[in-house]
């Protein structure tokens, strides 16, 4: 099963995809480590967004996205971008689209028997969340 977990940040979607097969992790050298959008409020940009996302998940084989969800009210809520590209991406045909809680990360992350340092990952301090985000729903799943 290959997993792309994803953090939503500003006009950013952060990305990492991971695959667990026979219990050993493998993380992929993927092309792009964020795909991000100028400007949301155009349709073309969200659309592109889409279609180069879409096209990431083809090329690497990727059966389900993993995004991490966000406050909908509050100090920490999510802006209005994210929640656009949250549901560009769910619109995607024939992917499996979750969203996960932090509380749900954070306890599968407790559980886990499997002790991963994000430094010898070879990923972006920038990747972390995406990261930790697709290895807590590899560990559930």
């Amino acid at each position: 099963m290959k997993v792309c977990g994803v953090e939503l940040k500003g006009n950013d979607a952060i990305i990492c995809v991971m695959s667990r097969e026979n219990g050993l992790y493998d993380i992929p050298q993927i092309r792009v480590p964020k795909i991000s959008i100028v400007d949301a409020g155009d349709a073309e940009q969200v659309k592109k967004f889409q279609f180069t996302f879409a096209k990431l998940l083809e090329d690497y084989n990727i059966d389900t996205v993993v995004i991490k969800g966000r406050a909908l009210k509050g100090k920490f809520a999510g802006g209005p971008v994210g929640f656009k590209l949250e549901a560009a991406i769910q619109l995607i045909e024939e992917v499996n689209v979750e969203i996960v809680s932090a509380s749900f990360v954070k306890n599968a992350l407790a559980k886990t028997q499997i002790d991963i340092d994000f430094r010898d990952t070879g990923l972006k301090k920038f990747q972390e969340t995406a990261f930790t985000t697709v290895f807590a729903y590899l560990e559930t799943h």
